[in-house]
């Protein structure tokens, strides 16, 4: 039996589809090429800083690849660079709504980008639009869970507001506790618990200088022989006592102006090349030890001049070892 031969109808209709194929996707390359070529010239402008020719390119680069998620980022990036906040103007606040419309559309095509939900949560933080832009920080915290620096960057924006929403205070903190909950053994949890008291003005929180040393202390547990933990603790207790001492008894001032002196010179002696510590026990002997101890006034102020001496030589001594360093990255 002979097989019987296409017909030349059905040849002909074969290679048309072939042929209008084969130029389909030769047009959809080209048009992914100039999409990339279009992105990258973009790129390279953002990253210069010029980001009105960077908006002219990344359109460019939308108009041939629709579907390019970083386009759409980095075109509401180069709007929001252009925006200016607080300017109240037509062309400001276009900028604005181009910026939303862009990152907007970056995040339909990518609904779980933390790095497109960041710089919307960021774009709404510009124009002052608290809603929204806890929404898209808290999204963050949801999306990733075990990522520690997500509860900082939330604290930090509650921080921001706390001055206008006294509740967000208590928010702020709830967000550096959840930090420290993840992982309770990193030490830089409670370092930046201590930082946030430590901020607080004293008339907000009266017992600030108090709270920041118990978060302080946890981390001394976790690092007993670190100068940076000890100086923390000096300086802290340097700032009790000069804030409060026109409301503290004497009995209380000696008290914590000896805590001060005392972890001040235990972070010296584990680290005796650090300049900081020894210019803050010359502040603290100049401008405590100096006046809650009267009849010793001329005898902490030499030691505070020697105090000061020792930073000089401590800080010319680092200058030079970074200096040193530097330069040795640049040997070949």
């Amino acid at each position: 039996m002979f097989r019987k031969r296409p017909s030349s109808l059905l040849v002909w209709t074969l290679t048309l589809v072939v042929v209008f194929a084969f130029v389909s996707c030769q047009k959809l390359s080209v048009k992914k090429l100039s999409a990339n070529y279009a992105f990258s010239k973009a790129n390279q402008l953002f990253k210069d800083g010029k980001y009105s020719k960077a908006i002219v390119e990344y359109e460019k680069a939308i108009k041939s690849n629709p579907d390019l998620k970083d386009a759409y980022r980095f075109l509401g990036e180069s709007y929001k660079n252009l925006y200016l906040p607080g300017k109240d103007t037509p062309e400001n606040q276009q900028k604005a709504n181009n910026a939303l419309e862009a990152l907007k559309k970056a995040l339909e095509i990518d609904p779980n980008s933390k790095d497109v939900i960041y710089s919307l949560g960021d774009m709404y933080d510009k124009l002052r639009n608290f809603d929204e832009a806890e929404k898209m920080y808290l999204r963050i915290v949801d999306l990733e869970p075990g990522n520690m620096n997500n509860y900082y960057v939330v604290a930090e924006f509650y921080k921001r507001y706390a001055a206008e929403k006294k509740e967000l205070k208590l928010k702020a903190e709830n967000m550096y506790l959840r930090r420290i909950e993840t992982d309770p053994e990193n030490v830089q949890g409670y370092a930046y618990m201590a930082d946030y008291f430590d901020k607080l003005p004293p008339t907000e929180y009266k017992d600030k200088f108090d709270n920041a040393l118990a978060y302080v202390k946890k981390r001394e547990v976790l690092e007993p022989n670190s100068a940076t933990v000890y100086y923390t603790i000096g300086v802290n207790r340097y700032g009790k006592v000069w804030t409060l001492q026109n409301f503290l008894p004497q009995q209380e001032k000696e008290a914590i102006a000896t805590e001060a002196e005392e972890n001040l010179l235990k972070a010296i002696d584990l680290d005796p090349s650090w300049p900081e510590p020894y210019v803050w026990m010359r502040i603290l002997y100049l401008n405590i030890n100096a006046k809650i101890y009267p009849e010793k006034e001329s005898r902490y102020i030499e030691m505070a001049s020697q105090y000061g001496l020792k930073y000089d030589e401590a800080k010319k001594r680092q200058v030079e070892r970074l200096k040193l360093e530097k330069e040795l990255k640049k040997t070949p």
